[in-house]
C-alpha cells in the first residue's frame, strides 16, 4: 500500500496555536484523573493504620508488572454533581479497565475504599454495567477487588437500586457464559453489594478485613433486634468454615493478591492473550497534537490523522474520487487489517453511499472497522433531499447497526447530529468508543439549535399576528448556547458514560491495538457455557 504524504508543517503558527490548544485539554484531562488518585491516597494514613494497601497499591501487585493497561471510564461521574463541579471526584469510587493477571488478560475492577469508604456514586452503575458488557462481549475473565459501604442511601434514587439489579444479572451471565467471575474480598461487601461476592464463581476474603452479609449490625438491630458483631454476621473467618461463601482465605492484602494471581494462572486462559505487532507510522504520531483547530468550523484532512496511526503510515483509499467528504481506508493496525471511515466534511449522498458499500466489503472480508468521528452530520438542503439523503443515510445506519466485525469508535472532532450514528456513535454499541479531549458531542452546534429556535419563535409570533419578543428571543438564544455548550466537551459526555474514556491524541494507535486485540481475541475464544452458571454450595 502507498504511504501517505503530509502535508502538514509542523513548525507553522496555525500548527503551535493547535497544539498549545490540546496541551492545556490534555493537562485538564491528566488533573481530572489526578483529583481522584489525590482524593484516594488521603485516605492513605487509615489503610497504613488496618494493616491494609491502598486500592491502587492492590491494583498494582495484582497486574503483571510491565504489561500494556488500559484503564476504561476513569472520568465516570464527572460534572454529575453540576452544582459544585470543582469538587466532582471522578471515577465512581472505583478503578477498572483490561489488563494482565498471571498472562491473562482480564477485566479487572477494584473499589477505590479511599474515597467515600468505596460507597456508590452516580454514574456508578452505569460504569460498572458497561464493564460488565465489555468483559460478557469479549470473553474477559471478569475480577472484582471489592471493598465497598455500598449503596450511599442519603443520595437514595428508586431508579438506580432498581437499574443497578442488572450488575448482579450480568455477573449470573457471565458465569453462565464460561466466563470466570472472580472476587477478592478486602473489606466490607454489604447488603446488595454482598452479591458482588456471592455471585463470583471464585471468592477470596482477607482474614480480619472482610465481611458479606446482607444485613450489617446497624440494619439488622433496626431490623430484628439481634445484636452481633461484624465478624459473627459475616467475617471472613465464618465464611470460609462455617457458611462456605469462601473458597480462600487470606491472610492479608497481598496474600490475598498472591492467591488471586495464582488462581487466574490456573484457569487455563493464556493463549490468544498475545499483542500482535506491526511497523510503526513513518509520521511522528507527536504531529496528532496539532491538527485540530480549536473552532471546530475549520476543516482537518483526516487523513493526516489516519497516516500517524497505521502501520507504516500506509493506507489504500477506497473510491477516493467519489464522495471525497467521507473518507474510507484500508489499512493495518499492528499486523492487523483494519477499514477506516472518517469525515472531511459533512456526510453527503455519495458519502453515505461509498461508507455503507465499504461497510459491506469489510463485513465480507472480516476486516474491523475504525470510526474517526469529525462531522456536523448529514448534509441538509433542497438538492440534497431531492438526491435521496434520508433514503441513503438511512441505509448507511443500517449497515452500521447490523455490522458483523469488530467497530471501535474514536470522537476526534466534532459529532453532531444523526452523524453521530452513522459513525457508530455509543447508541450504536460500538465494541469500545473513546474521545479525544477536545472532541464535541452535540444533536447539532450551539448557535445553530439557538439560530433554529428563534426563527420558530419569530414564525410562530407572526402566525399568531403578535409582536416579536426581541428581548425574550435573545435571552432564550443564550440560555440555549450555555445548555448545549455546558454538554458538549469531553469530559462531560465522558462523565456520563457515553465513552470509554477520554484518550490523549499520541496514546489513540496504542489505545486502538490493545482494544481491537481484545475484541479478536474474544471472538476466537472458545469458552464452556453453562446453563446457570456455577452455583455455589
Amino acid at each position: 500500500m502507498p504511504a501517505f504524504e503530509s502535508r502538514v508543517v509542523a513548525a507553522g503558527p496555525a500548527y503551535e496555536e493547535n497544539r498549545a490548544f490540546m496541551l492545556d485539554a490534555i493537562a485538564e484531562m491528566h488533573g481530572l484523573q489526578k483529583r481522584a488518585r489525590d482524593a484516594s491516597a488521603a485516605s492513605g494514613p487509615r489503610f497504613v493504620k488496618r494493616g491494609q494497601l491502598l486500592p491502587r497499591e492492590r491494583l498494582t501487585l495484582a497486574l503483571d508488572e510491565g504489561a500494556p493497561w488500559l484503564e476504561l471510564c476513569s472520568l465516570a461521574g464527572y460534572l454529575r454533581d453540576v452544582s459544585n463541579p470543582a469538587k466532582t471526584v471522578p471515577g465512581c469510587s472505583s478503578i477498572a479497565g483490561i489488563g494482565y493477571v498471571s498472562g491473562v488478560r482480564c477485566m479487572v475492577v477494584v473499589d477505590d475504599a479511599g474515597i467515600a469508604a468505596g460507597s456508590a456514586q452516580p454514574m456508578g452503575g452505569d460504569k460498572m454495567l458497561r464493564l460488565e458488557a465489555i468483559a460478557i462481549k469479549n470473553r474477559l475473565p471478569f475480577i472484582h477487588l471489592v471493598e465497598s459501604a455500598g449503596a450511599n442511601l442519603l443520595g437514595y434514587k428508586v431508579e438506580d437500586f432498581v437499574i443497578g439489579g442488572g450488575l448482579f444479572a450480568n455477573l449470573a451471565r457471565l458465569s453462565a457464559a464460561g466466563i470466570p467471575v472472580i472476587a477478592l474480598t478486602h473489606g466490607s461487601s454489604t447488603a446488595g453489594g454482598a452479591y458482588m461476592t456471592g455471585l463470583a464463581d471464585y471468592v477470596i476474603m482477607v482474614r480480619d478485613r472482610a465481611k458479606a452479609f446482607l444485613a450489617g449490625p446497624p440494619l439488622l438491630k433496626a431490623a430484628t433486634g439481634e445484636v452481633a458483631t461484624d465478624e459473627e454476621l459475616g467475617g471472613a473467618v465464618m465464611h470460609a468454615t462455617v457458611s462456605g461463601l469462601a473458597e480462600y482465605l487470606a491472610e492479608d492484602d497481598v496474600d490475598g493478591v498472591r492467591i488471586l494471581r495464582e488462581l487466574v494462572g490456573n484457569l487455563g486462559w493464556t493463549q490468544g492473550n498475545e499483542l500482535p505487532e506491526g511497523p510503526a507510522p513513518a509520521l511522528d504520531p507527536e504531529e496528532l497534537l496539532g491538527l485540530f483547530p480549536r473552532d471546530h468550523k475549520k476543516p482537518v484532512d483526516m487523513r493526516e490523522v489516519i497516516a500517524r496511526l497505521v502501520d507504516g503510515s500506509e493506507m489504500m483509499e477506497y473510491k477516493p474520487l467519489y464522495g471525497p467528504q467521507t473518507v474510507c481506508v484500508q489499512a493495518k493496525l499492528f499486523g492487523m487489517q483494519i477499514g477506516i471511515i472518517t469525515n472531511n466534511g459533512p456526510l453527503d449522498p455519495a458519502g453515505a453511499n461509498k461508507a455503507t458499500q465499504f461497510i459491506h466489503a469489510c463485513c465480507q472480508n472480516g476486516s474491523p472497522l475504525i470510526y474517526l468521528h469529525n462531522t456536523t452530520g448529514y448534509i441538509v438542503g433542497t438538492e440534497s433531499e431531492r438526491a435521496g439523503m434520508i433514503k441513503i443515510g438511512a441505509k448507511m445506519i443500517q449497515a452500521v447497526a447490523n455490522a458483523t466485525v469488530p467497530q471501535l469508535t474514536v470522537m476526534c472532532g466534532a459529532s453532531y447530529g444523526a452523524g453521530n450514528y452513522g459513525m457508530c456513535g455509543r447508541g450504536f454499541t460500538p465494541d469500545f468508543a473513546f474521545s479525544w479531549p477536545t472532541a464535541r458531542t452535540a444533536v447539532m452546534g450551539a448557535e445553530q439549535a439557538a439560530l433554529t429556535m428563534a426563527i420558530v419563535m419569530e414564525d410562530g409570533a407572526k402566525a399568531r399576528g403578535l409582536p416579536v419578543d426581541v428581548e425574550g428571543i435573545e435571552t432564550m438564544k443564550q440560555k440555549i448556547i450555555q445548555t448545549f455548550e455546558s454538554q458538549m466537551s469531553a469530559f462531560y459526555t465522558s462523565g456520563a458514560v457515553l465513552d470509554d474514556g477520554v484518550i490523549d491524541p499520541r496514546d489513540t494507535r496504542n489505545v486502538l491495538g490493545m482494544a481491537l486485540s481484545v475484541c479478536l481475541s474474544g471472538r476466537a475464544r472458545q469458552v464452556r457455557p453453562l446453563t446457570f452458571g456455577v452455583g455455589r454450595m
